[in-house]
């Protein structure tokens, strides 16, 4: 299993914004010392809390200061954008990354972003759709020709050739309604359970499978689930009672913005204190310690039917700085390992040693025995 990050961002309204991202860069570049795998950047005009506006923008920058983690749009938002030059910028990514560059895609989360657009909410999906016929298209080296009420494309054709062949890899988002997994199951790519710890979300996790599967087969592809990734919150400290501490900092800040977001939203309270009773109750996030996020992960396995290639932390800022920092190095330290199969030989190595009833003990203790003895022939013989 893969891990990393879905970066909307959310940051709270009144501090510095050009600290905020420069942070931003500062946590992909840490995930990446960590070893995460994946780090997923967002697309928002509108609300002054996810102030990224261009993810390819800020992949750019974060491409140069990493190694190995690969850098996705988290997603970029179809109906805002003109399919040619979207597809475009991401093949220029996917050279300059060298491979690391990641589509995500969506219809746009914030229908505040789409008024601003006089993009209608109920033409957001089906615009998307029309969008990802004609990326997926000229990414295939195809010459395209299609006129939209979004956009239009006259012998529209990419003048690269994506770095990666056949080209980069694309996931689509998918949350409550059935359109991410008919466009991932349609197209064979991959899919973003973006509430997938939300009780809902995860109720929907079996059915958006088998949704994203029976229309992949109908169009010839086949689906893998190494690329479907569930995204979901988590905090963690050394004890429970810390955790909980911690996001004190701005979980009542996250609550009241996501629910002008998502009304009715799984975050709810109007205290921290509120908060987490009513968090305790619904399982939405993960505030606690290492055991507690690896069994949210092994409760993810089950409910998705078969398991899922990565999961991503949605990432906040309900805990300072040095706390969110200390929560995702504890996370790459305990709970990461337990799925990527890295315990187990340790574990086996272990046992096989201690259980030898002191064997490759006494071979030490007889071998520096015979060393001194050797050693005293040595010097009588001389």
């Amino acid at each position: 299993m893969r891990f990393g990050v879905f970066m909307a961002p959310f940051h709270p309204v009144g501090t510095n914004p050009t600290l905020e991202l420069e942070r931003d860069l500062e946590l992909i570049e840490h995930l990446d010392r960590l070893g995460y795998d994946e780090a997923w950047i967002g697309e928002h005009h509108s609300g002054g809390v996810e102030i990224i506006a261009s993810p390819e923008v800020f992949i750019a920058a974060a491409a140069a200061r990493t190694r190995s983690i690969r850098l996705g749009t988290g997603v970029a938002s179809l109906p805002y954008h003109h399919p040619l030059l979207l597809a475009d910028r991401m093949v220029l990514l996917d050279h300059i990354t060298r491979g690391r560059a990641m589509l995500g895609v969506g219809p746009g989360q914030l229908t505040s972003d789409a008024h601003m657009l006089g993009i209608p909410a109920d033409t957001q999906r089906p615009r998307m759709e029309e969008c990802l016929d004609a990326i997926m298209a000229l990414l295939r080296g195809e010459t395209v020709t299609m006129e939209t009420d979004g956009f239009t494309l006259q012998d529209a054709r990419l003048q690269l050739a994506p770095y990666t062949r056949p080209h980069l890899e694309v996931a689509v988002a998918a949350s409550f309604s059935p359109t991410g997994a008919r466009a991932a199951g349609r197209h064979g790519i991959g899919m973003l359970s973006i509430a997938a710890t939300a009780k809902q979300g995860m109720d929907m996790l079996a059915h958006h499978y088998a949704m994203w599967d029976e229309i992949a087969t109908e169009h010839g592809h086949t689906v893998d689930r190494s690329t479907w990734r569930l995204v979901g919150p988590m905090h963690i400290a050394e004890t429970r009672e810390q955790a909980e501490r911690d996001v004190a900092h701005g979980i009542v800040e996250f609550a009241e913005y996501f629910g002008h977001v998502l009304p009715g939203g799984p975050v709810s309270g109007a205290t921290v204190e509120e908060i987490l009773e009513n968090n305790r109750a619904s399982g939405f996030a993960v505030i606690g310690t290492p055991e507690d996020a690896a069994a949210r992960i092994a409760e993810l396995v089950e409910a998705s039917a078969g398991g899922f290639g990565a999961y991503l932390f949605l990432d906040h800022d309900w805990a300072a700085p040095t706390a969110k920092r200390r929560s995702y190095e504890l996370f790459a330290e305990h709970v990461m390992p337990r799925f990527q199969g890295q315990l187990t030989p340790r574990e086996r190595s272990k046992d096989w040693l201690t259980g030898s009833a002191g064997e490759f003990v006494n071979r030490a203790v007889h071998a520096i025995a015979k060393a001194t003895e050797d050693h005293a022939a040595e010097r009588a013989a001389r």
